[in-house]
C-alpha cells in the first residue's frame, strides 16, 4: 500500500510539472498565431506601431487601412481623401483615387504642413511635399507654393503643427488658391485643404479645427480630421 502511495504522489508530481511546462507554451503559440492572423498587420499599421513607440505621449485611435474612405466618382471628376495627423504620434494621409500618395508609409509625410499637386486635368500627381512650420522655415514653403503651375490642385494636410513659422506672404498664398481658416491657423491647429491655383474663389473643400484645451480629444492637439470628395477635372 505505502509503494502505491509513492507511486501516486510521484505521478501527480510529473503531470504537475508537465503542466507548469505545457501551459506557457500553449500560451506563447496562441499569441503567435494570433499575431500572424491579425488582419491588423499591414506594412502601414507597422510603420504607425513604429511611430507609436517612438512617440507615445496620448493614446490615439485611428482608422484602419491607407485610404479609410473609399470614394467612386463620375468620370468626369477624380476622387480624394484627405486625413490630418492625431496628435504628434500618427501622420497625414492623402489619397487620390482610392490610392495612397502622402503618408508616413511613403516617407514623404511629417510635422508641419504636407501638400500633394494634382494635374486638374488628370487627376495625375505632380508633386508632394512637407515642411516643418515650427523648427523649420517658411521661405521653402513660400517657394513651393510658387512653383505650382496654374490650373493645378493643391491637397494640404496638418500634422502636429502647422503654422508657427507661417508669416502673412505664405498665408496670402494659401487665400488665393482658396482657404479661409489659413487666415487664423494657429498653434497645432488641425487643417485639410483643398485648392487651385488660379482659382479666385472660396474652396469648398476645408476643414478646421481650434487647438483649444477645453476640448481637444488629444490632450494638447485636437481630435484629427477626415474629408473626401470628388473633383471635377479641368476641362480648358
Amino acid at each position: 500500500m505505502y509503494c502505491a502511495y509513492v507511486r501516486m504522489d510521484f505521478l501527480l508530481s510529473r503531470v504537475l510539472q508537465s503542466v507548469v511546462v505545457l501551459v506557457p507554451m500553449v500560451i506563447f503559440f496562441a499569441l503567435i498565431l494570433q499575431f500572424y492572423n491579425n488582419p491588423f498587420k499591414t506594412a502601414w499599421n507597422f510603420a504607425l506601431l513604429e511611430s507609436f513607440s517612438r512617440t507615445s505621449e496620448v493614446a490615439v485611435n485611428v482608422p484602419d487601412g491607407p485610404c479609410t474612405i473609399k470614394r467612386e466618382c463620375p468620370d468626369d471628376h477624380y476622387s480624394f481623401f484627405i486625413q490630418s495627423g492625431a496628435a504628434n504620434v500618427f501622420g497625414p494621409k492623402i489619397c487620390i483615387q482610392n490610392e495612397l500618395v502622402l503618408g508616413t508609409v511613403l516617407n514623404n509625410a511629417a510635422a508641419g504642413i504636407n501638400l500633394v499637386t494634382v494635374n486638374g486635368r488628370t487627376g495625375a500627381v505632380i508633386k508632394t511635399g512637407t515642411f516643418n512650420m515650427f523648427s523649420g522655415e517658411v521661405e521653402p514653403l513660400i517657394d513651393f507654393l510658387k512653383e505650382i503651375d496654374k490650373g493645378s490642385v493643391v491637397l494640404v494636410a496638418s500634422y502636429d503643427d502647422p503654422s508657427s513659422k507661417l508669416n502673412d506672404e505664405a498665408r496670402k498664398l494659401f487665400v488665393e488658391m482658396g482657404s479661409s481658416s489659413i487666415q487664423t491657423l494657429g498653434f497645432r491647429d488641425n487643417w485639410v485643404f483643398v485648392g487651385g491655383k488660379g482659382e479666385s474663389m472660396k474652396s469648398k473643400y476645408e476643414k478646421y479645427i481650434k487647438n483649444d484645451a477645453s476640448t481637444n480629444k488629444y490632450e494638447n492637439w485636437p481630435e484629427l480630421i477626415n474629408m473626401d470628395g470628388c473633383i471635377p477635372k479641368r476641362l480648358d
